[in-house]
């Protein structure tokens, strides 16, 4: 571990001084009058970020989303403040008023980072480490998007080269989510991470001694990460130089992300409250926020306080930025004349379009023959990953059984790994067994841009992963679960491995599509309309969680209704049906036997597959009514899983066969047996719903 970088050339004046104490001021008066926040860290981290946005990263403050920039993202998403103050200084938008109206109503300036909500936010932080695992997956895109464009460029040389910069605290350390992404990263070889580490020793309940004791530098060097701690200054403050420093020689690491620890005092140079943990979520109080400002110099009685000396010197970062957007460009079109058919790829990626064709390589599946639906997935993504370039992903460990394997030639890995299908610039992603990092990994891929991101575990799994999960749909993030072993069908492994609670679940996080298709040809539409809808555009986009078999389905004839959510799949024997059959996923088969019985009854009986209940509620109103006519109150909803979703669908004479506890360890065919997933079952309930639709 490096303690001592090599001196470098940084120019730092008086006015950049008195910048980051301007920072460390606003951040105390921010919170002081919203009553309520995180002042402390952003107070401490106020060089560390001064030095990132106005001495080290390539970013253009009037082009947020320049592709050629670097990624930042602040891990420690309640000290906020650090970002909205750079944000501020540098001129992406924020202005005074925004910082004023901190935490409030409306504001530009919420209390945790919102992508979407305020531009210069790359990713929605605040469940601690989810950005660390962020990071992690903004470097991996960034190393496979280098493949895509531009994979024979020397090191360093290419317009998509960049780096990608977080800053972590002691909590996003402590959550779990961040050893399995940091440990992923290291075995990755990911130069193009650097993480900064706010190594402040207090936590909510006081000094971390409370809670940990490893040795954290040495852990992070166990992972494979180029570590190195810089010191205070003899006063405590963090010394930017050092920090600089560090980062330079972060930078000249190619083969390792590199973890700098920066020992700092939370809300230095607060007299009375520095290195106390209430300085960590609460207001300082108007005495010490004026004890705070004579300390560094400021008048006591003013308020969001900035010199034009000072604000004149930070917006210069636009004139920065503007020149090093203009080097880029040069290098870019440099690279679009020396590769004419690797520009015309890029601008249709760039514009999230698909390229032309590829539905025609969608397979189509035989009618009749019994086929699980994590097969015919699997089929999809081998038919498709010629074809889609950017179509990438893997697995938690269980690419066998999820059939996640895009190609099983080229798998994601560093240069100098042994294995022979190892490519830096690789299709299929062993992700290991980690499935929360997984998500949030998947997030950043999602977010870094240009890719395609999929990954898949077992649906009981997703408990795991739901943090992160949430986490895509507040960020209306087109990434793609695959979620198979999906009901108690999986058989012997038992109640552990058998999802009950899952689907209803996953279907209450607003802005997430749950897709549980029928058969192989629902799986292949619901692919092909995943992918359809997969362009990041915010507001519009959605994550999707594809949710699929173990064992063979009955293969129906392809539908392409099924991109509606819900369709009839078998009509009625009249005009106007007497009952209807709703289902998912295999327990649609059910629900067509128990048809054929209800018909030779003499009831008129229509079965709708609804594969996905929140495409199913985009429709309108007709089409709703089309397919469940409110005049049929007898109803039957048939899915092996809690039946949470299904009372508003059934209404007071329907009926639902649902599992309303865990399942046992047997074969699937038993268990859908005993438990009373049956075709006979399904009738017989169709009955008591006729009679009380009567009564």
């Amino acid at each position: 571990m490096s303690t001592k970088p090599t001196t470098t050339d940084l120019e730092w004046t008086d006015v950049d001084q008195r910048a980051v104490d301007t920072a460390r001021v606003l951040a105390a008066d921010a919170v002081q009058k919203v009553g309520n926040g995180h002042p402390g860290t952003a107070m401490s981290l106020a060089p560390a970020a001064y030095t990132l946005f106005q001495k080290v990263m390539r970013h253009d403050p009037a082009d947020a989303d320049w592709v050629g920039r670097d990624r930042f993202v602040l891990s420690a998403g309640h000290s906020s403040l650090t970002l909205y103050i750079q944000l501020y200084l540098a001129g992406f938008g924020l202005e005074l008023d925004d910082l004023k109206a901190f935490r409030t109503w409306g504001s530009k300036t919420p209390g945790h980072p919102e992508y979407g909500h305020t531009t210069g936010v790359e990713t929605t932080t605040g469940p601690l480490g989810q950005g660390v695992a962020n990071a992690v997956g903004m470097a991996m895109a960034a190393r496979y998007e280098r493949g895509l464009f531009d994979p024979e460029a020397a090191p360093g040389t290419s317009p998509f080269d960049h780096f990608v910069y977080a800053i972590a605290g002691d909590g996003c350390l402590q959550e779990g989510i961040s050893s399995e992404a940091s440990s992923l990263a290291g075995h990755q070889k990911l130069g193009n991470l650097v993480l900064l580490w706010d190594d402040n020793h207090i936590s909510i309940e006081g000094d971390t001694e409370t809670a940990v004791s490893e040795d954290t530098c040495k852990r992070y060097e166990a992972y494979g990460w180029h570590v190195q701690r810089v010191a205070a200054k003899p006063d405590g403050d963090l010394d930017h130089e050092a920090i600089y420093n560090a980062i330079e020689a972060a930078k000249k690491v190619t083969d390792k992300p590199s973890f700098i620890a920066m020992r700092s005092i939370i809300a230095w140079p607060a007299p009375n409250a520095q290195n106390t943990e209430a300085a960590h979520g609460s207001a300082l109080g108007d005495d010490e926020v004026a004890a705070t400002k004579r300390v560094l110099g400021f008048d006591p009685e003013k308020s969001f306080d900035v010199s034009d000396e000072v604000i004149a010197h930070t917006r210069k970062a636009r004139d920065r930025g503007a020149e090093a957007k203009a080097a880029w460009e040069k290098s870019f079109q440099e690279w679009r004349s020396a590769n004419p058919e690797r520009a015309a790829e890029f601008d249709r990626i760039n514009a999230g379009e698909l390229p032309e064709g590829w539905e025609e390589k969608l397979p189509a599946f035989e009618t009749g023959k019994a086929v699980a639906t994590r097969a015919a997935s699997g089929k999809v993504l081998q038919a498709l990953g010629p074809v889609i370039p950017e179509l990438w992903g893997g697995s938690a460990d269980l690419a066998g059984s999820n059939n996640t394997t895009i190609d099983k030639t080229s798998s994601f890995l560093p240069e100098g790994n042994t294995l022979p299908e190892a490519d830096p610039y690789g299709r299929t992603i062993h992700f290991g067994i980690r499935e929360h990092s997984m998500a949030a990994e998947m997030n950043g891929i999602a977010l870094h841009g240009h890719t395609r991101i999929y990954g898949g575990t077992f649906l009981t799994f997703s408990d795991y992963m739901r943090n992160a999960v949430r986490l895509s749909a507040l960020m209306h993030l087109p990434v793609t679960y695959v979620w198979t072993h999906d009901s108690i069908g999986l058989g012997e492994d038992g109640p552990t491995h058998q999802p009950v609670e899952h689907i209803a679940s996953l279907r209450a996080i607003p802005g997430l599509n749950v897709v549980r298709p029928a058969d192989a040809n629902e799986t292949a539409i619901a692919w092909r309309e995943v992918l359809r809808r997969g362009k990041k555009d915010y507001g519009k986009s959605a994550p999707h969680g594809l949710v699929l078999t173990r064992q063979g389905v009955p293969t129906y004839d392809a539908n392409e209704s099924a991109v509606k959510g819900g369709y009839v799949l078998v009509e009625a024997s009249k005009e106007t049906p007497e009952l209807i059959l709703i289902a998912t996923g295999s327990e649609v088969q059910l629900a067509v036997e128990a048809r054929e019985t209800l018909e030779a009854e003499g009831v008129a009986t229509r079965v709708v597959s609804m594969p996905c209940v929140e495409w199913f509620e985009e429709q309108d109103q007709g089409y709703r009514e089309s397919v469940l006519p409110s005049a049929v109150r007898a109803r039957v909803a048939v899915e092996a899983g809690i039946g949470l979703t299904w009372h508003k669908y059934v209404g007071d004479a329907g009926r639902i066969v649902s599992l309303e506890h865990y399942g046992a360890s047997a074969d699937g065919k038993v268990l859908f047996k005993e438990f009373g997933f049956t075709a006979e079952n399904v009738a017989a309930t169709a009955r008591e719903s006729l009679a009380a639709a009567q009564r």
